[in-house]
């Protein structure tokens, strides 16, 4: 296997320390403590809201916090962006990142697998996992497992990012919302399916102390990690606290820590059969390549934290400060199928040989540690010029990144039969003799941005983020040392104009910056070295309403978008800039409610193709794993029964995609139907108990669900996961 595997499975720390079975315990102990506390006050007042902090998320809004425009409704906003709310999440059955793929349809999967980080494609373009993620509004690395269950709602952003972000891939952002102390929150959470994976959880919070000045949420989980493919036993848990002081009406402090650990084996994607696309009911589900008696599980260990201090200034003008700081370790170890020669031809696949032949590899990396340090200053208020109200926001962002690897085991251990039997035993290869790269970044960013407005009827925003990077990569035996600055500037524009009651046309244009490195290719002369950060840029045109009247609401939109993105491929044995993707797409959603009925749709057509290559073999041609249309549609109708009953259907249908960069191999398009049933039952000595049901790919259906081309070409298969049958209770009391 080439070494390019190197630069996408960035290798994992050593040996992380077992699973804590007292997370559930510390959490109830300091349920009872919160009681307690709470048993002193005379009486709930649920109505306290905290000073500078909006009212929880709507459930399925496109409005999100994360676009940073202010606290306007969604229908006015000039971007396309979502908040799932924690029930939404809930309903379906969502436990990782990789399932909001089931709830937009702007987002597919980019090498999603069982046991490792998520990888979400938005817009066609896959989002970069140490940039493209925020949590409460602070970068995040995502080359790790984030956890959940003490979210209260996760945020997606569609778009060049430049304004929100600077340096992030173009597609869009994802940021994750912390549960924050509100009013009394006691609940527990159980769910199990027939693959043997079981969860719990408990979400205890409250209000105490003079004058409810104190908050405190607490939230705990632990899971039994399993599915229908062999070898796949894991665990997970996490513990996490929430807390904030309200030391007057004008001044918020708020910390939240949050501790969370997982290991499971992962399963590596089958491929192609030489260059043809073999049937997905050629393999068993419950093939595991990765399923050999030395195989050992990918681990996560993570600690973050935020600090926050917001406070209300005069005349209407408000600051936050926020630090945040991420601590992961990790293990990434597998028995890794890539590519194969076959000798009878003297030729060298990215695949399984035509036969079923493939190489398999110990990979190992050990003890990998990533630090992120963030501190976010704001400040946001209103004043007049020439008669035009202005609202403006200040930002200065300054955050620190770390990178630090052992040396890797990557070592050919045997030639298998991915048709014949791939459990044929082979002998570890451990040595860890492969350099990696390690790697250093600063940044700062200055954003100032302003929204007018001009008219009754008419609005504009403009803003600008200031970005100076000083980035530094050396590989662990001391080789390639390189470093680079630069300062970049990131415009943004947009204008909208109130065609109808809460009904708003709009055109938007803006640039990101993105940083690359070349793949640890042997092949390569600047083989894992970085490459200078590129721009991308982004023009918009759409429009988005929102209409409420009696037992009928719903918002919808519909926009066109286009986007150039510099492009990096290998010429002359050198990884750098050539030509660029040129993505154009139409998307559209309507989502509400009529009476006892709720609707949640949305698609996307989109083209795109690679442009001004010197390789003219490639102009022209569409992306690998991205399809060409999309269209994800939840429906449900609820019943007025003495125990209310909700039945909601969810279908996800994904067009055809390109398997090669030469468009000659194309996965067919699917469609697959998930059933959901749920009921609210109230209890005298309890407020609510949820009973859920969940089918999910209730008619089984067979298929390759993505086909990913990664570390160094090779491509992979991943198949559309078998019927499973979830069951769930949510106790509130």
């Amino acid at each position: 296997m080439p070494t390019s595997v190197h630069a996408a499975r960035h290798a994992a720390p050593a040996a992380l320390r077992p699973p804590r079975p007292t997370a559930l315990a510390s959490a109830a102990l300091l349920a009872c403590l919160l009681q307690a506390a709470q048993a002193q006050q005379v009486a709930e007042d649920a109505t306290v809201q905290a000073v500078g902090v909006s009212a929880p998320a709507i459930k399925r809004s496109a409005k999100a916090s994360i676009v940073g425009l202010g606290d306007l409704p969604a229908w006015e906003t000039p971007a396309q962006a979502q908040t799932f709310s924690s029930d939404v999440l809930r309903d379906a059955f969502v436990t990782r990142l990789a399932d909001l793929t089931r709830l937009d349809a702007s987002t597919t999967d980019s090498y999603n697998t069982v046991g490792y980080w998520d990888y979400l494609t938005v817009r066609g373009f896959t989002l970069d996992n140490a940039y493209n993620y925020r949590r409460e509004g602070l970068p995040v690395n995502a080359e790790t497992r984030l956890p959940l269950e003490n979210k209260s709602a996760v945020e997606l952003f569609k778009g060049t990012s430049g304004i929100q972000a600077g340096v992030s891939a173009p597609g869009g952002l994802v940021n994750l919302l912390v549960k924050r102390p509100e009013g009394r929150v006691h609940s527990a959470f159980f769910s199990v399916n027939d693959a043997g994976e079981a969860r719990a959880a408990v979400d205890v919070g409250g209000r105490f102390g003079p004058e409810r000045s104190l908050g405190l949420r607490v939230n705990a989980a632990v899971a039994r990690l399993n599915t229908q493919i062999d070898n796949t036993e894991g665990h997970s848990r996490l513990l996490s606290v929430a807390t904030d002081w309200r030391l007057s009406r004008d001044t918020l402090i708020e910390l939240e820590l949050e501790d969370s650990w997982q290991s499971q084996p992962s399963v590596a994607g089958l491929s192609l059969l030489g260059d043809r696309l073999p049937s997905s009911r050629t393999f068993s589900r419950k093939l595991n390549l990765n399923n050999q008696p030395w195989s050992q599980p990918v681990q996560f260990e993570g600690r973050t934290g935020t600090l926050r201090w917001t406070q209300n200034l005069q005349a209407g003008w408000r600051s936050a400060v926020t630090y945040g700081e991420q601590h992961l370790r990790s293990n990434d170890r597998a028995a890794f199928p890539f590519g194969c020669y076959e000798g009878a031809t003297e030729t060298y696949y990215y695949s399984a040989c035509p036969n079923g032949d493939y190489d398999l590899y110990d990979y190992r990396s050990d003890n990998e540690r990533r630090i992120t340090r963030s501190l976010l200053a704001q400040l946001e208020g209103r004043f007049d010029l020439a008669g035009i109200e202005n609202n403006v926001r200040f930002g200065l962002l300054r955050s620190l990144y770390r990178t630090s690897l052992k040396p890797q085991a990557y070592n050919y251990v045997g030639t298998l039969n991915v048709l014949t039997g791939p459990y044929e035993p082979t002998v570890a290869a451990p040595e860890m003799d492969d350099a990696s790269p390690n790697r250093w970044e600063n940044s700062t960013e200055l954003s100032v941005q302003d929204h007018v407005r001009l008219a009754p009827n008419w609005q504009a925003w403009v803003g600008v983020r200031h970005t100076s990077l000083s980035r530094h990569s050396q590989e662990t035996d001391g080789a390639k040392d390189t470093y680079i600055d630069q300062t970049l500037n990131t415009p943004w524009a947009a204008l909208g104009w109130t065609l109808a009651p809460q009904t708003q046309a709009y055109v938007s244009w803006g640039e990101g910056v993105e940083t690359k490195a070349a793949p640890r290719n042997a092949a390569l002369a600047n083989a894992g070295q970085i490459l200078p950060a590129a721009k991308s840029r982004q023009t918009e045109v759409g429009v988005k309403g929102q209409y409420s009247a009696g037992r009928v609401s719903a918002q919808w939109g519909a926009n066109l978008f286009q986007t150039l993105r510099p492009l990096a491929e290998t010429i002359d044995s050198t990884f750098r800039y050539n030509g660029d993707a040129r993505h154009r797409g139409l998307e559209g959603f309507w989502q509400g409610r009529v009476g006892p009925w709720g609707l949640a749709a949305s698609a996307m057509v989109l083209d795109a193709e690679r442009r001004g290559s010197t390789d003219g073999t490639v102009n022209g041609k569409q992306p690998v794993n991205v399809p060409e249309r999309t269209v994800k549609v939840s429906g449900s109708h609820t019943w007025g029964l003495p125990v209310p009953l909700t039945v909601q259907a969810d279908v996800v249908h994904e067009g055809s995609r390109w398997v090669d960069t030469a468009n000659t191999v194309r996965l067919p398009a699917w469609t697959r139907l998930d059933l959901g049933v749920r009921a609210v039952q109230g209890r005298e000595a309890l407020r609510t108990v949820t009973w859920r049901l969940n089918v999910a790919n209730v008619f089984d259906k067979r298929g390759w669900r993505e086909a990913p081309s990664m570390f160094g070409g090779h491509t992979y298969l991943f198949p559309i996961l078998g019927r499973t049958v979830t069951a769930s209770a949510q106790i509130d009391f």
